[in-house]
């Protein structure tokens, strides 16, 4: 394909992404009511609820949060706009990785958010407002607990994609299997790290509780990266073909 060609595919896939957003953010303001009942519940849960400081914070909410939920909605078919811009440039072998990465991405970030929403959030909610600040009056603005709520949902989502940056180091030979063993030291030390800022709870057992996910999805990709390095893929060809 010419560069206007390229371009070309690109400003098509990239239309079709927009729409697939709008459909999602269509979707997400549908189920508006019961978004916002959603969102509310860990405040909801210890006898609280969003205070509007500005006239236009509702609306503020209302669409934000429907941008964020129609583009969490819309990710699997933005993805798959993605593999068909790149895959006329991959090999065949590269191919047959596109469903489960697409299916990985996608189910790792919901699992994410998940666990933010079902375990970190009513804990903070609960250390932060009824155990630390007990002794004040609350009065938890639209804005700041959105901003709040998505950071956890979303930064959650994030680092729940670990496997997929290692699967991607490895699978362009950046990094293997056996450099990511070497530094499994570094990785948990970040991983704690990592625990030690969005866990609510300061003891221990906690903090431990919310690294043993991540630890996991580390084993999970090194053994991913130990499966799609080059060098490896070579020598199973090789031993395939002999």
């Amino acid at each position: 394909m010419s560069l206007m060609e390229h371009l070309t595919e690109l400003r098509k896939r990239l239309l079709h992404s927009v729409a697939w957003v709008a459909i999602g953010v269509v979707i997400a303001y549908i189920f508006h009511v019961r978004l916002i009942e959603y969102i509310q519940r860990p405040l909801v849960n210890i006898g609280l609820k969003m205070t509007m400081t500005h006239p236009t914070d509702a609306l503020n909410f209302l669409i934000k949060t429907s941008v964020v939920v129609g583009i969490i909605i819309a990710s699997p078919f933005v993805l798959y706009q993605l593999w068909l811009f790149i895959s006329p440039g991959m090999y065949a072998h590269e191919k047959k990785y596109v469903v489960p990465f697409m299916t990985a991405t996608v189910g790792l970030f919901l699992a994410g958010a998940w666990f933010g929403y079902r375990w970190v959030l009513p804990g903070a909610m609960t250390f932060l407002i009824q155990d630390i600040g007990k002794n004040f009056s609350h009065m938890i603005t639209i804005e700041d607990y959105t901003q709040f709520f998505l950071s956890v949902i979303l930064g959650l989502g994030i680092c729940f994609e670990l496997p997929i940056l290692m699967f991607f180091l490895a699978l362009f030979g950046v990094a293997d299997g056996k450099f990511f063993l070497r530094q499994w030291r570094y990785a948990v030390l970040i991983i704690f790290l990592v625990s030690a800022i969005i866990c609510p709870l300061q003891d221990p057992f906690s903090m431990c509780l919310f690294a043993s996910p991540m630890l996991l999805l580390y084993i999970v990709g090194v053994g991913t990266a130990f499966l799609v390095h080059p060098d490896r893929r070579k020598a199973r060809e090789a031993k395939m073909s002999a």
